[in-house]
C-alpha cells in the first residue's frame, strides 16, 4: 500500500479529514520547529500543539519572503529544514520576481511528491499497463519531473520527450505506442497543430488519456473539448507548484479540481476581507503542505484564484473541490473600461472557434487601458470572436487577424499577454 495514496482517505467524512489534517500539521510542527530556522523565527511565540483557531492566526508565507530569505542566506536560505547534504533533487521557480527560488527535496520529501501523484494517476484511470509520454524538456523547472518518477513508482512505462521538436515527439509517441500524454494544455494543442500539418491522425495514435498542468486551460470546457476532439482521448487537469507540491487533480466528472486534503490544507480567502470565501465565491488559494518535511510551506499564498467548492462530488470523493479549476493569477487581472477580465475567460471563448494561436495585447488609448486580441484565423472568425467578447464579457474588444504561424508557440507555460502600454 502506498505511503500516501489511500482510496479510503478520498471518501472519508470531511470532519474525519479535518481531524487528521490537524494531527498531521502538529506532527509537522514538532519535526520542523527544532530544525527549520525560517519557521522557528516566524513562529517564535508558538506553543504547539495548536487547534484550528490557532492555525487561522498563523502568519502567511509568501514567495517574496522566501526569495528574500535566500538572498540574505545563500544559497538555500533558512527554509530548508536540514543541511544541504540531506537533499536529493534540485528545482527552481521561474523567477518572475526577478530572482528564481531554489527548492530542494530530501529523498523522503521527493517520495511524498511522487505519492501525491498517485492520486492524480488513479483518478485519471492510469495503471501499470500504460505508457506515459512526458512532452517537456527536463530542466531545473519542476515540469513533469515528479510525474515521471511517479509513473515509474506506479509500474508504468515512462517515455521522456525532452530534447525533441514537436514532429519528433509525435513520431516517438507513435513508435513507443504511448497511451497517456502529459503536457501543458497549450502544448497538447500545439502537437495537434503539428499533427495536422504532418497528416498524422492523432485519434489513431492510441492515446486514451491526457493529463495537463501549468495553465488553467484543462479545466475550461472549451479548451478541454478541443484537446479531447483532437486526440480522441479523455482530458484531465492537475494543479501543483514547485514551492508547494502536487496538490490537485480532476476526477472522471471533469467539473474541477479535488484538493489532496490528506496531504494539504487548502484555504480560499476572499481578496478584500481575507476571510474564508463562501461556497461559490472566488478567492486566493492558500496552501499548507503536510508531508514535505524537508521543504515545508505553511499558509502559503499561491497567488492563484479559485472558486470555493464543497466536499461532495458524484464520483464519491469527499476531498474539497475547486469548481472550474484555477481561474488565473491574482496579478493577471485585466481591467478594460471598468470591466474585470481574466485571460482564462478570453481563452475559454477563443477555444470555441477555429483558432490555431492567439495573443492578448495590452495597450493604452487616450489614457485608457485597452485590449487587442490577435488571432491566427480568418476575418470571419475574428469578427465572430469580437461579437462573442462583447456579448459574454460585456465589453467590446478589438480582434485582429494575423498571418498563420506568426505568433509564438509554447512548450511549457504559455505567455500570451503582451504589455505594450509603455510603448504608446
Amino acid at each position: 500500500m502506498s505511503l500516501v495514496h489511500r482510496a479510503n482517505l478520498e471518501s472519508a467524512p470531511p470532519e474525519q479529514t479535518r481531524t487528521r489534517q490537524l494531527e498531521q500539521f502538529n506532527l509537522l510542527l514538532s519535526e520542523i520547529l527544532p530544525h527549520n530556522r525560517f519557521y522557528a523565527s516566524k513562529f517564535k511565540s508558538l506553543s504547539a500543539p495548536i487547534d484550528w483557531q490557532g492555525f487561522a492566526q498563523l502568519p502567511f508565507t509568501t514567495k517574496s519572503e522566501l526569495v528574500e530569505d535566500q538572498s540574505a542566506f545563500p544559497p538555500l536560505g533558512t527554509i530548508a529544514t536540514y543541511p544541504r547534504e540531506r537533499y536529493l533533487t534540485y528545482h527552481q521557480t521561474s523567477g518572475t520576481t526577478g530572482r528564481p527560488l531554489v527548492v530542494l527535496d530530501t529523498p523522503e520529501s521527493w517520495d511524498w511528491w511522487t505519492e501525491c501523484w498517485q492520486y492524480i494517476y488513479r483518478a485519471a484511470g492510469v495503471t501499470d499497463r500504460d505508457r506515459l509520454f512526458m512532452a517537456f524538456s527536463f530542466g531545473p523547472f519542476i515540469g513533469f519531473w515528479a510525474a515521471h518518477a511517479a509513473a515509474l513508482k506506479l509500474g508504468a512505462l515512462g517515455i521522456p520527450g525532452g530534447g525533441l521538436d514537436s514532429k519528433a515527439r509525435l513520431h516517438l509517441m507513435a513508435s513507443a505506442e504511448a497511451t497517456v500524454l502529459l503536457s501543458t494544455p497549450t502544448y497538447a494543442l500545439r502537437l495537434a497543430e503539428v499533427a495536422r500539418q504532418e497528416n498524422i491522425n492523432l485519434s489513431k495514435l492510441g492515446v486514451h488519456t491526457t493529463i495537463h498542468a501549468g495553465e488553467p486551460g484543462a479545466s475550461l470546457p472549451s479548451v478541454r473539448g478541443r484537446i479531447q476532439r483532437a486526440w480522441g482521448a479523455k482530458c484531465f487537469d492537475h494543479a501543483g507548484a514547485t514551492e508547494v507540491g502536487a496538490y490537485g487533480y480532476t476526477c472522471d466528472t471533469q467539473t474541477g479540481l479535488h484538493v489532496i486534503e490528506s496531504e494539504f490544507i487548502a484555504e480560499v480567502l476572499a481578496p478584500r476581507s481575507g476571510q474564508t470565501a463562501s461556497e461559490g465565491g472566488i478567492g486566493e488559494l492558500v496552501l499548507t503542505n503536510l508531508g514535505r518535511v524537508g521543504w515545508p510551506v505553511i499558509r502559503y499564498r499561491t497567488g492563484d484564484l479559485v472558486r470555493m467548492g464543497g466536499h461532495g462530488c458524484p464520483c464519491g470523493r469527499t476531498f474539497q473541490t475547486l469548481p472550474g479549476g484555477l481561474i488565473g493569477r491574482a496579478d493577471d487581472l485585466l481591467v478594460v473600461r471598468g470591466i474585470n477580465i481574466y485571460p482564462s475567460s478570453i481563452e475559454a471563448i477563443i477555444r470555441e472557434f477555429e483558432v490555431d494561436e492567439f495573443r492578448i495585447v495590452r495597450t493604452r488609448q487616450q489614457e485608457m487601458d485597452e485590449l487587442i486580441i490577435e488571432v491566427e484565423a480568418s476575418s470571419e472568425v475574428a469578427n465572430a470572436l469580437a461579437d462573442a467578447f462583447s456579448q459574454r464579457l460585456a465589453v467590446r474588444i478589438e480582434t485582429r487577424t494575423v498571418a498563420p504561424a506568426s505568433l509564438p508557440r509554447f512548450e511549457l507555460k504559455a505567455n500570451r499577454v503582451v504589455d505594450k502600454r509603455r510603448d504608446v
